[in-house]
């Protein structure tokens, strides 16, 4: 199984380790790429801040994010799985997993990432800012720039198993699967359900969402549960609890799409 994830917004420091190394980052067909995102972000950020806060979207309070970028080739790497913080990272919890549940997390979590393209949690990368959302003065719009080398990349990491897309729609910009690979992915929207009334209202919720998603993902883990289709993830996540309401897609070629129904998340 492989899980495709969203990074977050928050970030937590840099570690004081040697730099990353974009050459024993995981899926290696991504390097130049990488290496081309890098060097701009790093060129744009060095030269005119007030520019590179324009074209990264930032506020002035976050002016800081800045030069923290100047840094990213001499900033101390740390796993990512340390590195992303925010409310699906701390639903998931990973430093808190045991062994087992560690080494199931990484292999199968794939975070996506407007300046690393995907990472593992297992790779040392440094703090940064840079959305998918992007649009870069020479490299032009992120998601465009990463879907060649990741319609490569992605399929030979997704191998024959299943892949379960939890992406934000501007990452899920950058590899949409296709063709047989798309026919086992499943993908999740999170309904926050409310009686009103006396009557069932649902909605979606960022929060709900989030923290869902990051739940979800750890008791796939504390379980070890390795469905390797859609419908057996249907069936694993009622196992676990959960109360999952999906449809296999009309035509082949399509990925299914599951709605998990809370009330309220701890």
């Amino acid at each position: 199984m492989l899980v495709l994830l969203p990074p977050s917004e928050g970030k937590a420091s840099s570690g004081r380790g040697a730099p990353v190394k974009l050459e024993s980052l995981s899926l290696p067909g991504l390097t130049g790429a990488r290496q081309a995102v890098l060097d701009e972000l790093v060129e744009l950020c060095a030269a005119d801040e007030d520019k590179a806060r324009e074209v990264l979207g930032l506020s002035e309070g976050l002016r800081g994010e800045v030069a923290k970028n100047t840094e990213l080739r001499t900033a101390g790497a740390r796993p990512a799985g340390e590195i992303y913080t925010g409310v699906l990272y701390d639903a998931l919890d990973l430093a808190s997993l045991d062994t087992a549940a560690k080494r199931r997390a990484g292999r199968s979590l794939l975070v996506f990432s407007g300046l690393w393209g995907a990472v593992r949690v297992t790779d040392r990368i440094p703090s940064y800012r840079c959305s998918m959302g992007v649009k870069l003065p020479g490299l032009g719009a992120l998601g465009a720039h990463w879907r060649t080398p990741m319609a490569t990349a992605l399929p030979e990491a997704a191998g024959d198993g299943l892949v379960l897309d939890l992406r934000s729609s501007a990452y899920a910009s950058a590899w949409k699967p296709k063709g047989e690979v798309a026919g086992r992915t499943a993908t999740v929207r999170v309904l926050h359900s409310q009686i009103v009334n006396g009557t069932e209202k649902r909605s979606v919720v960022s929060h709900f969402n989030k923290a869902t998603k990051g739940k979800i993902v750890r008791s796939l883990l504390t379980a070890g549960a390795a469905p390797k289709s859609p419908a057996e993830l249907v069936e694993a996540l009622r196992d676990l609890g959960y109360v999952v309401e999906a449809e296999a897609p009309g035509r082949a070629g399509r990925p299914w799409a599951l709605d998990v129904v809370v009330t309220e998340i701890h």
